[in-house]
């Protein structure tokens, strides 16, 4: 996920018993969360245009540092957002510092008992004062080996939290990733937000974010190993990446795609067998972004296998008509 805050997941329903709400003829009505960048206006405006469209926002940024583990809010991941009335707002706890996501403080903390237990208490204490409904852990490129650590830390912070009245917990997880077992992760999680995106990355050759068989294949493997659908959350993508020659590759939003294609006179167009906009000019750059079309079909492919919760990475970077698309699809 901040793989993509780099360059960094929607309602966590209230608790584990919630139900998911249904529509007038019985059928199960989707719940959308979204997630936030507080360094980036374009994600301001689109809160202050949107929450009303979503049941819970992600709005809240807590770190960890990457050698003690010690929990901290960066003056530029402060809480500004003003949420619609009844829209819920939950905090992202990462393990993301400075340039990258780190193992050593998840290791770390669970070394140390009584540094994880003021770690937890921090974090909670964080999470009432602020208004948060429930917690998103985000402790990306851990190996199998640390299981038992990374079960360790989320249980003191699902524990003081709860403690709290922050009543839900969910773990952000890979598409794919032996180091995040469902089972175990449910355990102590109420959700597991498993992230269907960058199929291709900022490193990668480029390629689509996410294809519609990509996806297909990951959520439903995905559901299989949690045992069923309730408990998964799917996140999907709003933005896209432009694969540059002898320069960094950049994160883009559906705005910043139109305005390059404009720009350069270069076709933005659907790719027929990824079903995602895409535009070239070679050999200088390539660039693939997600759009409302795909969204529409990302999510179709998750119901298939019964999925009602969906993410949306990240508020600013979104094609317009994705919130007209939405409204569509709420209660199919």
């Amino acid at each position: 996920m901040y793989t993509i805050v780099a360059t960094a997941l929607v309602s966590l329903c209230l608790g584990c018993a919630c139900a998911t709400a249904q529509s007038a003829d019985g059928r199960a009505r989707n719940e959308l969360w979204a997630f936030t960048a507080p360094w980036d206006t374009a994600s301001a405006t689109s809160v202050a245009r949107n929450s009303h469209r979503v049941q819970a926002v992600v709005t809240g940024w807590i770190a960890l540092d990457s050698a003690s583990g010690a929990p901290f809010i960066a003056a530029e991941l402060r809480d500004t957002y003003a949420l619609a009335r009844g829209t819920r707002r939950f905090a992202l706890v990462t393990s993301y510092h400075r340039d990258r996501f780190h193992a050593r403080p998840i290791r770390t903390l669970a070394a140390r008992p009584a540094a994880l237990g003021a770690s937890a208490r921090w974090i909670a204490e964080q999470a009432k004062a602020g208004g948060y409904d429930g917690l998103v852990l985000d402790f990306e490129e851990l190996e199998v080996r640390d299981l038992d650590a990374q079960l360790a830390v989320v249980r003191a912070i699902r524990d003081s939290a709860r403690t709290r009245g922050v009543r839900t917990i969910a773990v952000a997880i890979p598409a794919a990733n032996a180091a995040y077992p469902a089972r175990p992760l449910l355990g102590v999680a109420d959700y597991l937000l498993v992230m269907l995106y960058d199929q291709h990355w900022l490193t990668s050759a480029p390629g689509p974010i996410a294809e519609p068989a990509w996806v297909a294949r990951m959520v439903a493997a995905r559901v299989a190993e949690a045992g069923g659908a309730e408990r998964v959350v799917a996140a999907l993508p709003l933005y896209g990446y432009r694969w540059r020659r002898g320069a960094p590759t950049e994160v883009v939003s559906f705005g910043d795609a139109r305005r390059i294609a404009a720009e350069t006179r270069t076709p933005l167009a659907r790719d027929a067998a990824s079903f995602t906009l895409r535009a070239s000019r070679a050999p200088q750059w390539e660039l693939w972004v997600a759009d409302a079309g795909l969204l529409q079909r990302l999510m179709r492919e998750s119901a298939r296998v019964g999925i009602t919760r969906f993410a949306l990475w990240r508020l600013g970077q979104e094609d317009p008509a994705v919130w007209a698309a939405l409204a569509g699809a709420r209660d199919r």
